[in-house]
């Protein structure tokens, strides 16, 4: 008998301190059950920041390089055969004989994304040797009727892109 009094002693204070543990639990667990949804903004924000601007996921391309499968490839084939385009576009033209010592001159290309291009000529800051309006005329003028451009996606998006492309005037 004396055991069973030790026992029931036991228990009552062992109940005691589960209860007071199993209080704190309940208390403590409910922050588990309450999840914090993040808002529109706060995922926008997370999904922009994770977008890198500065790449796309397709760059603009002709018909005849859509053939070519490799990313890399296809980039290259579109810059070599843009380049060639204009060479052809410019070499019958008179800015070699209005220009002999320019033989190399950079173009900032831009597509749209309504597939539209847009050539600008780049000069150096201190370029006082060109006309620089005269060239960009004959550019303006040179400068059109290309084949259809698919413009670069970005998330399977059309976006404008811009580069600067160097194009030889004199080949020797």
């Amino acid at each position: 008998m004396y055991f069973y009094t030790l026992y029931v002693q036991f228990k009552k204070q062992t109940l005691k301190q589960y209860y007071f543990f199993l209080v704190f639990l309940l208390f403590n667990s409910c922050q588990y059950f309450e999840k914090q949804v993040p808002s529109q903004k706060e995922l926008l924000q997370k999904e922009l920041k994770a977008i890198n601007w500065k790449e796309v996921d397709e760059y603009p391309s002709f018909v005849d390089c859509d053939k070519v499968e490799d990313k890399t490839a296809r980039q290259h084939c579109f810059f070599q055969y843009l380049t060639e385009l204009i060479q052809d576009k410019l070499s019958s033209d008179t800015l070699s004989v209005l220009y002999p010592e320019l033989d190399t001159i950079e173009v900032k290309v831009t597509v749209y994304p309504n597939a539209k291009m847009k050539f600008e000529p780049q000069f150096p800051k201190d370029s006082v040797a060109y006309d620089t309006i005269k060239i960009d005329s004959i550019l303006t003028a040179r400068l059109v009727n290309f084949p259809k451009v698919n413009p670069a996606i970005k998330r399977g998006i059309p976006v404008k892109t811009q580069f600067i492309l160097p194009v030889i005037l004199k080949v020797e």
